[in-house]
């Protein structure tokens, strides 16, 4: 059994969840560095955007009604579901697909921008460094890569049980249940090697304590 089939379970625990109106509201508004990265986006030309794990699309639709061609992975079916039907209700076009944030069924060096929003840490380290090899895979020369990471500033690091160095379940937490890989700043400059930073914060994002690190990258290979 690989890494992902042992580690990266999350997909299972956000289908239930997706399927539950009163948790989809939640996940409706796009975060604020997705809405102000947008004019740079505009100005380097991003024209095709991969969003790995869309959810319910918040993203994907925020982007698609701005000009952009979006495509939407996630292993979610019931989140695909809802997401498809809000893009229509939407008026936008959005292709959704089936898809493993470490097996893109996307193109090499087919997509400008990569979105990766609370998704790649749901795994160990060799989890993430799979999935952005994988997204390093599908960008174009130079493309963009707008993602998240736990920070080792989260209240809720060092929880549970140590499976892997620096990643946790929490066995009787519903939303801990699954790994959860943390990094501090030099960890995670080293995942992204063969990117360059652009921008690059650790932000509570929901209630206090919730520390992730929110950043935007461009792959070195446009030098």
């Amino acid at each position: 059994m690989s890494d992902q089939e042992k580690f990266a379970t999350a997909h299972q625990a956000w289908d239930q969840r997706w399927a539950d109106e009163i948790i989809r509201r939640d996940w409706i508004k796009p975060e604020p560095l997705v809405v102000d990265s947008l004019p740079f986006l505009v100005q380097r030309g991003v024209h095709h955007v991969l969003d790995i794990g869309c959810g319910i699309g918040r993203h994907a639709i925020y982007l698609a009604g701005n000009g952009l061609q979006v495509t939407g992975i996630d292993l979610s079916e019931s989140g695909l579901g809802t997401a498809r039907r809000a893009s229509r209700d939407a008026g936008v076009e959005v292709d959704y697909e089936v898809g493993d944030f470490t097996d893109l069924p996307i193109d090499d060096a087919s997509v400008d921008l990569a979105i990766a929003w609370n998704v790649i840490y749901h795994g160990d380290e060799e989890v993430v460094r799979q999935a952005i090899a994988e997204i390093r895979r599908v960008l174009r020369p130079g493309g963009l890569f707008l993602g998240t990471m736990i920070s080792k500033r989260h209240d809720r690091f060092g929880d549970g049980t140590e499976i892997r160095p620096n990643t946790f379940i929490v066995d009787d937490d519903d939303e801990k249940a699954h790994a959860h890989y943390y990094c501090d700043d030099r960890e995670l400059i080293g995942l992204l090697d063969g990117f360059r930073l652009y921008f690059l914060q650790d932000r509570q994002q929901r209630e206090p304590g919730t520390w992730h690190w929110e950043f935007l990258t461009e792959d070195s290979r446009g030098a």
